[in-house]
């Protein structure tokens, strides 16, 4: 879980959760009661990659805090000043060692337990992997030999196996998890098939 925000950053005075008129009516966040600062909780972006090599096998790591046979995809925080394209491009090669050579991006999923917003990336590499102390373990699978896992990455990676012509399998990242998806998020669906969107009329 994040962590919340106590002090208010430019006076020091203790925040408290304050009820507020704003534009989409009356809102309750951490505000400072002293100087009117007021603690907007914006999720942080984060990048993810589906990393693809020249034998169109993707590339699974394990996080050294994660239990043993728990594999995810690269990700890593974005840093000011550099573009997300650029950003993930660094990650693989901090995390990995690996280049890229080529990237789409594939969609963008929230991850609301740690308030972050992830984007994805399918990229090609070239070269050997080079773990960084982060990761202790990976791994290279084909789009029939992967499961993915019903939360924002493992829709990524799911984008990814479809784009092989393969229908994409799911299953627990965690023990206890739920196995299946979202089904508002997956199977994709076109807007006109879904009810939380408006499809306007042809001109």
């Amino acid at each position: 879980m994040h962590q919340e925000m106590r002090f208010c950053p430019c006076c020091a005075t203790p925040l408290q959760w304050m009820a507020q008129q704003e534009d989409s009516g009356l809102k309750e966040r951490l505000r400072c009661p002293s100087c009117d600062w007021t603690h907007w909780g914006n999720p942080t972006p984060v990048l993810a990659a589906v990393v693809e090599n020249d034998q169109g096998e993707v590339l699974l790591a394990r996080n050294a805090l994660w239990q043993e046979g728990v594999f995810g995809l690269i990700t890593g925080f974005m840093e000011a000043g550099e573009s997300p394209e650029a950003g993930i491009c660094r990650e693989v090669l901090e995390e990995t060692g690996l280049r890229t050579k080529a990237l789409r991006m594939l969609g963008a999923w929230e991850f609301l337990r740690m308030n972050q917003v992830l984007i994805a990336y399918h990229v090609r590499v070239e070269g050997s992997v080079q773990l960084s102390p982060e990761l202790v373990e990976f791994r290279w699978q084909t789009a029939q030999q992967v499961r993915c896992w019903p939360s924002g990455t493992g829709y990524a990676l799911a984008h990814w196996v479809r784009s092989k012509g393969i229908e994409p399998q799911f299953g627990a990242f965690r023990p206890g998890q739920s196995p299946e998806p979202d089904p508002s998020k997956w199977p994709l669906q076109p807007w006109a098939e879904d009810a939380r969107f408006m499809v306007a009329p042809p001109l």
